[in-house]
């Protein structure tokens, strides 16, 4: 069993996707690396039954961080004995509204400029694509084949083992009390981290990366750094196809990842079922995780106008986790200004499983200082401070 050593070149906090992603890459990529896990690995935002893989957005961060994600984990799919429960079984995001319609339009196309596979869908092809769908609600889709869906906790395992074959120690159970800092040289005044003090001990470092998820404010405040991270608590459960709906078998295995964007509302199949969703609007933010029945109203309103078949089936299986969102819901990635070796990952608002991949080779490149291949300034940090010009995010495809 791993222990805390009493240095390391970076410590990254946080084992879900995000962080092991970036252990084994900064690892893979000889650096002495130390994972701390509060809890156990993949038990927080990566806990869930199945995570979305999608380059399906609008802004083009977005879609870049999506793309290079479906490669790495394809890879990660191959390489990765029983594999990580890859299914390529598409993302339809349904639109009721002309606004709607225009914006998956727009997003769609710039999506096909960047390389992904999309194309606007009518009505009637989306009923095709899922029976379930009441064709009549829509006035367009968009559908992208090559997203799907994976197992978050076989990536979690894969990425672990990978990190610690390469030198990385990865430790559970250990929580950070605190974040040490020393002033900058020749005279700059910056802050810089020295070490982080945990319940199994201190360890200086050089560098600290944050990728602890819904969590990630406090280890904020802990360094003396504002990340706007709001925890907020999401519920799905699993049902059984309705009885009588057109190809059973498919729907189970093969029905598209399907999104309402005027609700959020969402159902996919998988080989335990129908998986069921939406965005509580009526939710309270905080770290609230045992599951209730309280979102189902709003799915059943949504259902009824979208998949009227789904409304009153009988729910199993249900289960609770956090979102770290921000005002914006889209994600902090970068290194921090105001405190030198910090390298923040979180905020990611629901799209943290599906851009692990590319935010760890992110993260490797930011801590070790080179020039990362993809652009991250839009997810900067900083652009929430008072004093920011930048501006905020504007994504379509939220979740």
């Amino acid at each position: 069993m791993d222990t805390l050593p009493r240095s390391a070149q970076v410590v990254v906090v946080g084992g879900g996707a995000v962080g092991l992603a970036a252990a084994a890459e900064l690892a893979a990529a000889g650096a002495d690396v130390v994972l701390l896990e509060r809890d156990r690995l993949g038990s927080g935002s990566s806990a869930k039954p199945f995570g979305g893989v999608r380059a399906t957005f609008s802004d083009p961060g977005n879609i870049a961080l999506g793309l290079r994600g479906l490669e790495r984990y394809a890879q990660l799919h191959e390489s990765t004995p029983g594999g990580i429960g890859l299914r390529r079984v598409g993302y339809l995001f349904c639109a009721r509204t002309p606004a709607e319609a225009a914006a998956l339009e727009a997003s769609t196309r710039l999506q096909r400029s960047m390389g992904a596979v999309a194309d606007v869908v009518s009505p009637a092809r989306a009923a095709e694509l899922n029976p379930l769908l009441a064709a009549g609600a829509l006035l367009a889709a968009s559908f992208s084949p090559l997203d799907g869906y994976a197992q978050p906790r076989r990536a979690v395992a894969a990425w672990a083992a990978a990190a610690r074959a390469r030198g990385a120690r990865v430790l559970e159970g250990v929580q950070v009390r605190g974040v040490q800092t020393s002033p900058g040289t020749a005279g700059s005044g910056q802050r810089h981290v020295t070490g982080v003090v945990t319940t199994a001990g201190t360890v200086r470092c050089e560098h600290l990366v944050v990728a602890a998820g819904a969590w990630s404010a406090e280890l904020g405040r802990m360094a003396g750094v504002d990340l706007p991270v709001e925890p907020v608590r999401r519920q799905v459960a699993f049902a059984d196809v309705p009885a009588g709906a057109p190809r059973p078998a498919t729907l189970r295995g093969e029905l598209p990842f399907t999104l309402d964007l005027s609700t959020t509302f969402y159902v996919h199949g998988s080989p335990d079922g129908l998986l069921l969703g939406i965005s509580d609007p009526a939710q309270a933010p905080g770290f609230e995780r045992s599951y209730d029945d309280s979102w189902v109203p709003a799915f059943e309103a949504a259902a009824a106008v979208v998949a009227p078949s789904l409304v009153g089936l009988r729910l199993r299986d249900g289960w609770a986790g956090l979102y770290e969102n921000t005002p914006d819901h889209n994600a902090l990635i970068g290194a921090a200004r105001e405190l030198g070796g910090l390298v923040v990952a979180t905020g990611f608002s629901g799209h943290g499983f599906l851009q692990a991949p590319a935010v760890g080779e992110v993260v490797r490149d930011l801590v070790l200082g080179r020039e990362p291949a993809l652009d991250v300034s839009g997810f900067a940090p900083e652009r929430f401070a008072p004093t920011s010009a930048a501006p905020l995010l504007q994504e379509v495809h939220i979740i």
